[in-house]
Order: structure tokens, then sequence, then C-alpha cells
């Protein structure tokens, strides 16, 4: 128990410190006790407007679950299925996605700025309005995607097409 409390406030101290010495981290360093939903059974999980900055949800079936206008900065998603999940309007700055089923899902307004998207599977993809500013994406997968990109960010202001380098 000490020791963990310990860990706990050496977390602290750390996150700290790293908002004092990098100022543009201290946007994403207001969590201190990040969510774990790895290998999580969360098929038709509501998760909609909820705040789950750095959250974990590496190795998770989260078909149909619902992260509309979620706040996910920095999550983790590896290795997940998240097909016909809802991410209306959510934030993924930063967040790792890479290697997740995200067939069907609705990705429409949602922001991926500065997201590491390689190896994910974006089959029948709603990216309507969704702002893929600085993502990391396979060459392929922007191809696909430029081919059905339309609408602005109603968040960032950015053009779907502009935030992927589309022609």
């Amino acid at each position: 128990m000490l020791l963990r409390l310990l860990t706990a406030s050496v977390l602290v101290i750390l996150v700290n410190l790293v908002s004092l010495l990098c100022p543009t981290v201290a946007a994403y360093a207001d969590w201190t006790h990040p969510l774990s939903f790895s290998n999580a059974e969360l098929t038709r999980k509501d998760f909609s407007g909820q705040v789950l900055q750095a959250s974990e949800f590496s190795n998770a079936n989260m078909e149909f679950a619902n992260f509309q206008d979620a706040d996910l900065r920095g999550a983790v998603m590896s290795a997940s299925v998240m097909t016909k999940a809802n991410l209306h309007g959510a934030n993924l700055s930063n967040a790792l996605i890479d290697r997740v089923n995200l067939t069907g899902a609705d990705l429409s307004d949602a922001i991926f700025q500065e997201t590491l998207l390689l190896y994910a599977t974006l089959a029948d993809v709603n990216i309507e309005g969704a702002d893929f500013t600085d993502a990391i994406l396979d060459a392929l997968q922007v191809k696909e995607l430029c081919v059905k990109a339309s609408g602005v960010n109603s968040q960032t202001g950015v053009q779907t097409r502009d935030s992927l380098g589309c022609r």
C-alpha cells in the first residue's frame, strides 16, 4: 500500500514537472489517473461526452460503442475492435489507434490531430468533417480516405480533404 502511494505521488510530481518544463504538454497533463479498459468487453458501451484522456483501451472489444463527443486525447486503443463504433465529434488528438478495426465506424466531425492510425482498418467509415491534421497514416489509407473526404470540422474549422493532404 505504501509503495502504491509513493508511486502515485511520484507520478503526480513528474506530471507537474513536465507541465512546467514543457508548456505545450500542459494541455494534455490535466489527467492524473488514466482509466484502463484493456482486454475489456465493451460492446455497445456508452462513453458519450465523457472525459477519457489518456485512457487505455488496448485489445478491447468496442463494437457499436458510443464515444460521441468524448474527450479521448492521448488515449491508447491498440489492437482493438471498434466496428460500427460512434466517434462523431470525439477528440482523439495525440491518440494511439494502431491495428484497430474501425470498419463501418462514424468518424464524422472527429479530431485526429497528431494521432497515430497505422494499420487501422478504415473500410466504410464516415469521415465527413473529420480533422486528420498531422495524423500518421499509411499512404494507402490516405488514398482510400481521400476518395470519400468531405466537409469541415465544426471545432477546428479544418477541411477534411486539406487535413489528409488530398489533391
